[in-house]
C-alpha cells in the first residue's frame, strides 16, 4: 500500500508537468496516436514462465515511449492487441504493468511520467475489455534501467512499460 500511495500523491503534485497529450491525440478516442510519439510494452514475468512458450501468443514482450510521451504508438498497438487478448482469454490472469523512465529528469518527475505510461497501456487494455481486477498500473520511474549507459540507444530502452504476469 506504501509503494501505491508515494506515486500517487506524486502524480497529484506533478499533474501540471509538460508531459501532456498534444491536439493530435486529443480526437483520438482510443488514446493510440500515429504519429512521431512512441510508446511500448514490456513482460517480465514472476511466474518464472516464458508466455511464448506457453503457447500465449506473445511474442513481443515490451511497449517503449518516446521522450518525454505517454502516448502509444502504432507500433504499440499490435503489442497492447496481444495482451489484451491473452488477458481477456485468461481472466484468471493478472498483470502489473510497470511504468518506467530514462536517467533523465528528476526522480519525483520520472516516478509520475512512469505513472502515466502504465496508466496509459492500462487504458489501452480496458478499451479492448480487459477487466480492471486484472490490471494494475505502477511507475518505477527511473530505477530499474534495462540500460546503464548514457547514450540515446540506452535512454530509449528505459522508456517503457513492462508487463508483469502473476499467478
Amino acid at each position: 500500500m506504501k509503494k501505491l500511495l508515494l506515486p500517487s500523491l506524486l502524480i497529484l503534485t506533478l499533474s501540471g508537468c509538460p508531459t501532456t497529450p498534444t491536439d493530435e491525440t486529443a480526437d483520438n478516442q482510443d488514446g493510440l496516436k500515429d504519429g512521431s510519439q512512441v510508446a511500448t510494452v514490456t513482460t517480465g514475468r514472476t511466474d518464472g514462465r516464458n508466455l511464448r512458450d506457453g503457447g500465449a501468443g506473445l511474442s513481443q514482450e515490451s511497449v517503449y515511449f518516446d521522450y518525454d510521451s505517454y502516448i502509444i504508438r502504432s507500433e504499440g498497438r499490435p503489442v497492447v492487441d496481444s495482451h489484451a487478448r491473452h488477458l481477456s482469454q485468461q481472466p484468471a490472469r493478472k498483470v502489473t504493468i510497470q511504468g518506467n523512465a530514462d536517467a533523465r529528469g528528476s526522480r519525483e518527475y520520472n516516478l509520475a511520467l512512469g505513472q502515466k505510461r502504465a496508466e496509459a497501456v492500462r487504458q489501452a487494455l480496458r478499451r479492448q475489455g480487459v477487466n480492471d481486477s486484472q490490471m494494475e498500473a505502477v511507475s518505477l520511474g527511473k530505477e530499474h534501467p534495462r540500460c546503464t549507459a548514457s547514450t540515446e540507444d540506452c535512454y530509449a530502452q528505459n522508456r517503457r512499460g513492462d508487463f508483469v504476469y502473476l499467478r
